[in-house]
């Protein structure tokens, strides 16, 4: 299992086959890939910060919630910081197991947890100022169903 938390742009090309090739015993790997909301043009760019250390070890209990779960051959957690223009990638998710439904279930409860609990802050930037992004009620709601 693996995290990254980085501030340099991905390949997720090059990172998806890169797991594919390693997960012996796996039947399905099942990736996820989010991007930055353009928010209809609006959005200028979105800062991402985060406490070195303290976040990749919260992802990192999660990654290991989510292996006993759903019997994980593996996962990986690439997550952004720092500066990022709409539609730029800012996290990839990959999870492989035996079969194609604790794939998935893993992969989701990752995204979902990523979205509500990894310690991160982002504050969208544009022309009428900046705006901390605060939690959202769907995000919470997704949550609650793990």
């Amino acid at each position: 299992m693996q995290v990254s938390v980085q501030a340099e742009p991905f390949d997720l090309g090059a990172l998806s086959n890169a797991f594919a090739a390693k997960v012996a015993g796996a039947g399905a790997v099942v990736t996820f890939t989010g991007l930055v909301r353009d928010n209809g043009g609006a959005l200028a760019a979105m800062e991402i910060e985060h406490y070195p250390g303290m976040t990749e070890k919260a992802i990192a209990g999660m990654m290991h919630e989510a292996k006993a779960r759903w019997s994980l051959v593996d996962a990986l957690v690439v997550h952004r910081y720092g500066r990022l223009a709409g539609g730029e990638p800012i996290m990839m998710v990959a999870t492989a197991a035996r079969h194609r439904a604790n794939a998935f279930a893993a992969a989701e409860f990752l995204m979902d947890y990523l979205k509500s609990r990894a310690p991160f802050w982002k504050k969208e930037l544009s022309a009428d100022g900046a705006e901390w992004v605060a939690a959202r009620d769907e995000d919470e709601a997704a949550l609650k169903r793990w």
